[in-house]
């Protein structure tokens, strides 16, 4: 059988590993022109559960406690004022590997770096765009393949098929007719790279980690880099064409910096270090979910994992290992006959429950109890 995972993020290379350890014939189809075209996205928390587990189980647990940052998982909680309620740096380490509540960080870049390794060379087919789908016979799959479509005229051929092309899958539709639905959020994010001269005290105070601020029923959100660098979002209450409504010329500085004055005006001064940089790129990202009762009909040969399944806001953390436990469960099913179906349910599942505390969390985080109601999280009064 040969198995074809379209997009090469966390989940479709998890997958690629895990299946490759057993001797199935697979192949990553990523749009990106190679491994370094571009810049991938910020820090990620794994948990023991999902995103740890899965790579225990692809062999690779070792070379990453080479590779996370120790101490990127502490986090100061603050207010808009820029006063400080929790700091976990002045704690002491208490967890480790194994344990429940250990969740270490990495960047996404040497996550995919470690997984891109783990395969054998040619694995991944870069600069591959697909364009669509066509169902066909084969002789080895009784139920019929797929030829796989890309831009340029260019043909695959594959007895099953897996979307892991994230948010905006182009693989989603062969599967179900399932749309997000609005989350009631839109998020801008933006990196600073030189946090040290632009923003100095946000990156004294981050040290490595994570701040949380909460205030008039808006969210700002900092976490370092391994490189240096610092990212952040801004977050709030919004309609669901704000972006193309009322959001400013994210080219033109001078506009951010006035759009944000006004939106987060009980805010203290130390946010728009955030903005003072030249060289930062914001982008305005829309928050959308699954809907939670996500199911669909099984089909033997076409299914899908991480994003391109159940996309849901971040505010919950647990997209990447989602998507990783994702990938564990459908090579089990693969691997011991279970076939497609049986990972779909379980997926199903835990979307339910996940989706929903991710929905809970993007509503509190943004309502006017949103700092205590974090507080009361880590046992503060």
């Amino acid at each position: 059988m040969k198995i074809a995972i379209i997009g090469g993020g966390p989940g479709g290379l998890t997958l690629a590993r895990l299946l490759q350890q057993k001797g199935v014939d697979v192949k990553v189809f990523e749009r990106d022109a190679d491994r370094h075209v571009r810049v991938q996205g910020g820090a990620l928390d794994l948990h023991e559960e999902s995103g740890l587990a899965a790579l225990r189980a692809a062999g690779l647990l070792d070379v990453f406690r080479r590779k996370y940052r120790p101490g990127a998982d502490k986090m100061k909680i603050m207010d808009g004022e820029g006063t400080i309620y929790f700091d976990q740096h002045k704690e002491e380490d208490h967890y480790d590997f194994g344990d429940e509540h250990f969740r270490p960080e990495i960047d996404r870049g040497p996550l995919r770096d470690i997984l891109l390794d783990s395969l054998a060379p040619g694995t991944v087919e870069w600069n591959s765009h697909i364009v669509s789908l066509t169902p066909v016979g084969s002789t080895s799959n009784p139920v019929g393949g797929w030829q796989i479509n890309f831009a340029g005229g260019g043909v695959a051929m594959a007895d099953i098929v897996v979307g892991a092309d994230g948010a905006n899958s182009r693989i989603r539709p062969y599967v179900t007719s399932a749309k997000p639905v609005w989350a009631g959020v839109t998020m801008i994010e933006g990196s600073v790279k030189h946090p040290g001269n632009t923003a100095p005290r946000i990156n004294a105070l981050l040290r490595g980690g994570k701040i949380f601020a909460y205030g008039d029923e808006k969210t700002v959100i900092v976490s370092g880099k391994g490189d240096g660098t610092l990212g952040f979002t801004l977050s709030f209450m919004s309609e669901e064409d704000w972006v193309e409504r009322h959001c400013p010329d994210l080219n033109d500085r001078q506009q951010v910096r006035e759009w944000f004055g006004k939106l987060y005006a009980g805010w203290g001064g130390i946010w728009q270090e955030l903005l003072a940089a030249d060289d930062t790129i914001f982008i305005p990202r829309p928050q959308y979910c699954m809907p939670l009762d996500l199911h669909w009909d099984p089909k033997p040969n076409i299914t899908l994992i991480g994003d391109a399944a159940h996309w849901m806001p971040p505010f919950a953390g647990e997209g990447v290992n989602m998507a990783m436990l994702d990938a564990l469960q459908l090579s089990e099913s693969l691997i011991g006959g279970e076939g497609v179906g049986h990972y779909e349910a379980q997926m199903f599942r835990r979307f339910a429950e996940v989706g929903r505390i991710t929905m809970e969390n993007t509503k509190w985080m943004h309502e006017p109890r949103a700092l205590g109601k974090m507080l009361e999280m880590f046992g503060i009064d």
